[in-house]
C-alpha cells in the first residue's frame, strides 16, 4: 500500500511458490574468473596474473579521466617492473556503444602481438575491453553476440574495477550499445567472463558520493533481483544475501565518508559478491527497464537502477513475498521475529528511505520530461523484454504492465 499511494500503480496479488518457496531441487552452473587477487594492492600484482595466464603483451583499456587522473600509475609501474610491453586505450566512454569500439579495434588490428586485454576502470570500460576481447578474435556488429547469441572465446580478458557497483570484472555480461538503433544490447557468453580480477578498493577511495551511491545501489540491485530470480540456486542465495546485508550497513559511510577504508572495503568485496551472484542466477526486471532509460535518455546506469528499485520491488514483491522477507532482514529493516508481511512493508519503506538518503533524483529531477519518456515507453518496454531479464523476475510482467511502471516513475 506505501508503493501504490507513492506510485498510483496497481500490483498484482499472486504468489510464484517456485520462486517463494523452491519446491523442487535445483541444477545450478556456476563459471568464475579462474584467477582473483582481493584487497588492497591487489591493482600492482597485474604482471603475476599476467605469468599465470600466459599472456606477455596486454591492452589496456581505460577511459580519457581515468588515464588522466594518474590511477593507472601505480599498475603501469609494476609492468614496467616486470619487463612487460603493454599498450594504452583510453578512450573508452560511458556506456560504451559498437562505434566507440572502432578506434581499439583499429589498433588490435595494428599491433598482433597484443595477446590479451586488460579492463581498468568502471563498469564501462570493463565493458568496453569486453567487447573488445570478442571483436579481436570474431570480426563483426556487436549485435551478432546480443541475447540470445552466445559471445565467443576471444581474447582473455582481465578485470581491474575502479568503482564498487557493477561487478563486471566476474561476470559474463556486457552492455554495448546499438549506434544504429540506439538498443542498449545485452551481450553473454565465455567470452565476456574474466579469465582474471583484481579487486582492489583502494582505487574506489575518495570516489565523489554521486558515482558511489549509484555504483552501491546497482550492487544491490544485483543482490536482491539474483536472490529472488527464477534461477537464484543456493550458491548465488548466500553471496546475494550477505552482498545485501553489507552494501545496507557501508554504503551511506561510503557515500558521505568518502576516506573510511573499512567502508571502501567492505563495499567493494560486496560488489564482487553481488556480480558473482548475479552472474550465475541473473538479473531480473529492474535492469530489464534500466537499460533502455539509460540508452534514450543517457542516464546512468546505476542511477537508473535507483529510480525504478522502490516501485519494481512492489510491482515484484507477490511472486516472491518469502525471499522478499529474508532480503529485509539481510539489509536490516526487520529482523528474525518480523512477519513475512511486515517485513515485506519494511523493506517497500526501507528501500524508499535509503534511495532519498542517497538522494536519487526522480526522472523529472534528472532532466527527462514525462511527455518524452512516455513517447518512448512502448519502445523501451518491447527492448526490456527482448533483453530477456524480465522473464526472470518473480512476477513476469505484461507489455501494457512495463509501460505503466514507465509512467509510474512520474506518479
Amino acid at each position: 500500500r506505501l508503493l501504490q499511494r507513492r506510485t498510483g500503480l496497481s500490483f498484482r496479488s499472486e504468489n510464484h511458490s517456485q520462486v517463494s518457496g523452491r519446491l523442487e531441487e535445483t541444477m545450478a552452473t556456476i563459471l568464475l574468473p579462474s584467477i582473483m587477487k582481493i584487497g588492497a594492492g591487489a591493482s600492482r600484482l597485474l604482471p603475476e596474473v599476467l605469468r599465470q595466464l600466459k599472456c606477455s603483451q596486454p591492452l589496456l583499456v581505460t577511459d580519457t579521466f581515468v588515464h588522466k587522473t594518474g590511477l593507472m600509475k601505480p599498475t603501469e609501474g609494476a609492468l614496467k617492473e616486470a619487463g612487460i610491453s603493454y599498450h594504452i586505450f583510453h578512450g573508452a566512454v560511458p556506456d560504451p556503444t559498437a562505434d566507440s569500439l572502432v578506434p581499439a579495434l583499429e589498433l588490435l588490428k595494428r599491433t598482433p602481438k597484443i595477446d590479451c586485454v586488460v579492463g581498468f576502470g568502471g563498469g564501462s570500460s570493463l565493458d568496453t575491453a569486453k567487447a573488445l576481447a570478442v571483436l579481436a578474435r570474431h570480426p563483426g556488429p556487436m549485435r551478432r553476440h546480443k541475447v540470445p547469441s552466445e559471445a565467443p572465446l576471444g581474447l582473455p580478458v582481465l578485470a581491474i574495477p575502479t568503482t564498487a557497483g557493477t561487478g563486471s570484472e566476474v561476470t559474463r555480461f556486457a552492455i554495448v550499445t546499438d549506434s544504429e538503433t540506439q538498443e542498449k544490447m545485452l551481450c553473454l557468453g565465455p567470452g565476456l567472463l574474466p579469465a582474471a580480477a583484481l579487486v582492489d578498493f583502494e582505487l574506489t577511495m575518495n570516489k565523489p558520493m554521486r558515482l558511489t551511491a549509484d555504483s552501491g545501489l546497482d550492487s544491490l540491485c544485483h543482490a536482491l533481483e539474483a536472490y529472488v530470480s527464477r534461477k537464484s540456486n543456493p550458491f548465488t542465495d548466500a553471496l546475494a544475501l550477505t552482498a545485501m546485508s553489507t552494501i545496507s550497513q557501508c554504503l551511506r559511510t561510503a557515500c558521505f565518508q568518502p576516506s573510511d577504508r573499512s567502508a571502501r572495503e567492505q563495499l567493494m568485496l560486496a560488489s564482487t559478491q553481488a556480480g558473482i551472484a548475479f552472474s550465475n542466477a541473473s538479473v531480473t526486471l529492474i535492469h530489464g527497464m534500466s537499460r533502455p532509460i539509460g540508452a534514450h535518455f543517457h542516464v546512468p546506469h546505476g542511477l537508473s537502477n535507483a529510480m525504478l528499485l522502490p516501485s519494481i520491488t512492489a510491482f515484484s514483491l507477490p511472486g516472491a513475498p518469502q525471499r522478499y522477507a529474508q532480503a529485509s532482514r539481510a539489509m536490516g529493516f526487520a529482523d528474525a521475529s518480523t512477519s513475512d508481511a511486515k517485513a515485506n512493508i519494511a523493506l517497500m519503506d526501507g528501500l524508499l528511505t535509503m534511495t532519498a538518503d542517497l538522494q536519487v533524483p526522480t526522472m523529472s529531477q534528472f532532466g527527462v520530461e514525462r511527455g518524452t519518456c512516455l513517447a518512448n515507453a512502448e519502445l523501451m518496454s518491447q527492448q526490456a523484454l527482448a533483453s530477456g531479464s524480465p522473464l526472470n523476475n518473480p512476477v513476469i510482467p505484461t507489455h501494457e504492465e512495463m509501460i505503466r511502471l514507465y509512467e509510474g516513475l512520474y506518479a
